[in-house]
């Protein structure tokens, strides 16, 4: 995408689905120095790909906001896989998949996305409802640094960071604040705060890897931004397999060619707005537009229409909803 990095001299692989960037950015040489730590933190990012048994949990825990009442603690789970999609050595994109059963019936749910890039000279990050901007990065927080990026189920952007990652005491572990819109959790509720002000973590353990929130719930007051109240989430990626990970991996090899191309179209939109975008955000959904382009992808995995065609109704959706801002 558009924060990922040209390839380096190092060893470059680009998996099947995978375009890449729109725009590409020149990435700092990797000095022999510096080389054992980067290729540490490339192998930290990549060991978080593998078949998982998810759990979500998330509990309020103290309300700044005079007559607010925490909210009951929340819990799901369920199976998710992660696969390596782009991998050029100084960007690494995984992509996420949720395998669900129900009556019978595996369904299967393209989920987030997260983009690694070293280095890099700017991060998307969230700047308020609807809003996202290029950030100039300050070449003192590059230095050894990774952007992680986020995208919602449908490739628009969620939020972004920078951070390194640490070892300290034998684990593996990287965090960065960001702006983060809401998650559908809390959007369908139509709560008093609007944005998470977040610290998100993620922590290899040797049963997979772990990603906590610290997030603050933060709403626009009449005399700036005022904290509602503070939760903590931890989401438990426990190593597993047995379920339908085939069914996963099928729409993904079937679809692959189609996400491949909305990428693209949002990263034509960033550029085209001069690093920034706005997309109207959806309570049940992330974006106005998720629903249509993930029915589509539903409907080429089912035979019903054709990569060629449902990538041009895509681009459609996209620029007919990035052109008018949303």
């Amino acid at each position: 995408m558009l924060l990922r990095l040209a390839a380096s001299a190092l060893a470059t692989t680009v998996i099947a689905g995978a375009a890449l960037p729109a725009l590409a950015q020149t990435a700092t040489p990797v000095a022999a120095s510096q080389a054992a730590r980067f290729e540490q933190d490339r192998q930290s990012i990549l060991a978080m790909a593998g078949d998982y048994r998810v759990r979500f949990e998330f509990d309020e825990t103290t309300a700044f906001l005079e007559g607010y009442e925490p909210r009951e603690p929340t819990r799901s789970g369920g199976h998710e896989i992660v696969r390596v999609i782009a991998d050029t050595g100084t960007f690494i994109s995984l992509q996420h998949t949720l395998v669900a059963e129900h009556g019978g019936e595996v369904m299967i749910i393209k989920h987030w996305r997260q983009d690694w890039a070293y280095e890099p000279q700017t991060v998307l990050t969230y700047t308020g409802p609807d809003t996202w901007a290029l950030t100039q990065v300050a070449d003192a927080d590059r230095a050894g640094a990774w952007s992680q990026t986020v995208w919602q189920t449908d490739d628009s952007p969620r939020y972004g960071g920078v951070g390194r990652w640490d070892y300290a005491n034998g684990v593996a572990s990287w965090e960065a604040r960001t702006w983060r819109p809401l998650a559908r959790r809390d959007a369908t509720r139509s709560p008093p705060y609007d944005r998470y002000d977040a610290m998100n973590r993620h922590v290899l353990t040797p049963t997979g890897w772990v990603h906590e929130q610290d997030n603050f719930k933060v709403r626009q007051g009449e005399n700036g931004l005022e904290t509602v109240v503070h939760e903590f989430g931890v989401n438990t990626y426990t190593r597993f397999d047995d379920y339908n990970v085939a069914a996963g991996d099928a729409y993904w090899t079937a679809t692959a060619d189609y996400w491949a191309v909305v990428r693209r179209r949002w990263d034509e939109a960033i550029i085209a707005g001069a690093g920034t975008l706005h997309v109207d955000e959806e309570a049940e959904w992330g974006s106005e537009v998720s629903e249509a382009l993930m029915t589509l992808a539903d409907r080429i995995q089912s035979g019903e229409i054709a990569t060629d065609i449902a990538i041009d109704e895509a681009t459609r959706i996209i620029a007919e909803e990035t052109a008018q801002g949303g």
